[in-house]
């Protein structure tokens, strides 16, 4: 996209200086990082940034629609609904695939939005180390919004924390120390001060929840949750800890805007950037391109049930059919030059919502297989978890 600064960046790689990177992403933190970072950041372009920024504000501005709240009041499972519900998530994510429009120009689309935290806190560490072991131009940025790595914890901190204690703050997660992303908890336990929780651990009196810390009982104000609810979904038992009952707790964000927010509000998104999407249960007729199109389930994370050849036999066999969204499929474009060819890419925008959303960072996803999981790669280079630097504005 910026093709000096490819050229520049990939003939003064050194394998030594990666690895000096990953030991140093490994060992900074209690938990290191659990799944494959890749060799490159991404540049983006002046144009594709705007593009993205474009795209992400016509997506927002259908979600901040009046009445269009009403058309996902019914994604919470009931059972799995949490009182004191705030009017609008803490937390979004817009996931666009890169790709390129009819002009041959590189341009987002849609691919998943999610109203639930992302590694917030483990892009600073990335950027701190890229920056060490790697040559990036000091008038690229990986924040937005005049944010700088200062400015970025405040702001993290303040919509968190806020006026509360760090010992009275938890970050809440199931088995933490066997997440994927625990080196974000790790990150966050660091940048802003508060400590993770085990689901099992929390200790419920009547209204008020408690974890243990030294022996003592610390109240609980504040909680940054981490909990993917498809993940305690499957397992029988896990805590005695109930979401649907009354807490006098502050959820940062609240847990129904993990549904809210989700692929479940993909069909009813009406944008440029997004392709086409439908719940499963409301068509009459399958699109006569099937082959176009993937098949997700609503409920489910990191490519988990999600099917990529898609065929009639295949829907009809489905019975839950509430439950899966059908989407056109999008292609990606060959982004990134690397030494054994290109890489396609995946940006994540990541905002707080406040008064309004705001966007403060971003996260990159690059593959060289059907998906973007790492799981699907395992035979690639140049491929994984990394961020893009933009131009900053002057």
């Amino acid at each position: 996209m910026i093709p000096e600064l490819r050229k520049r960046f990939n003939s003064s790689f050194r394998q030594s200086a990666y690895e000096s990177l990953l030991r140093d992403l490994n060992s900074a933190q209690r938990w290191p990082a659990d799944f494959r970072v890749a060799e490159t950041p991404v540049f983006l372009s002046q144009e594709l940034t705007d593009d993205l920024l474009r795209a992400s504000n016509e997506i927002l501005a259908t979600l901040q629609a009046p009445g269009y709240a009403a058309k996902f009041a019914n994604a919470v499972p009931p059972e799995l609904a949490v009182p004191g519900e705030t009017p609008h998530p803490v937390f979004l994510q817009l996931d666009f695939a890169i790709c390129k429009d009819a002009d041959g120009a590189f341009t987002p689309r849609l691919i998943e939005l999610q109203g639930f935290p992302s590694l917030y806190c483990y892009q600073i560490l990335l950027d701190d180390t890229w920056r060490k072991h790697f040559s990036i131009p000091k008038d690229f940025s990986s924040y937005f919004n005049g944010l700088d790595r200062d400015k970025y914890i405040a702001l993290l901190k303040k919509i968190i924390v806020a006026d509360a204690d760090p010992e009275n703050v938890i970050l809440l997660e199931l088995e933490p120390e066997k997440q994927k992303t625990r080196i974000d908890f790790a990150c966050t336990e660091s940048y802003l001060g508060f400590p993770t929780v085990d689901l099992k651990d929390l200790i419920e009196r009547k209204k008020k929840l408690f974890y243990k810390k030294d022996g003592n009982e610390i109240p609980v104000e504040r909680i940054y949750n981490r909990v993917i609810f498809d993940d305690l979904a499957r397992r029988e038992r896990y805590a005695n800890f109930h979401f649907g009952n009354e807490h006098n707790v502050t959820w940062v964000g609240h847990p129904n805007w993990f549904f809210k927010i989700s692929k479940y509000t993909l069909p009813l998104l009406s944008s440029s950037y997004c392709p086409s999407c439908f719940f499963l249960s409301s068509l009459d007729s399958y699109p006569p391109d099937l082959e176009h199109y993937v098949l997700k389930p609503l409920f489910s994370f990191a490519g988990a049930g999600v099917e990529m050849d898609v065929n009639r036999q295949m829907l009809d066999a489905i019975r839950n059919r509430d439950h899966y969204i059908l989407q056109r499929k999008v292609d990606y474009a060959p982004l990134v030059e690397t030494p054994d060819g290109f890489s396609k890419v995946e940006i994540r925008m990541m905002f707080v919502w406040t008064s309004k959303p705001m966007l403060v960072n971003n996260l990159v996803r690059m593959s060289k297989g059907k998906m973007m999981g790492v799981d699907f790669n395992k035979d690639k280079t140049w491929i994984g978890s990394s961020l893009a630097y933009h131009p900053e504005i002057q």
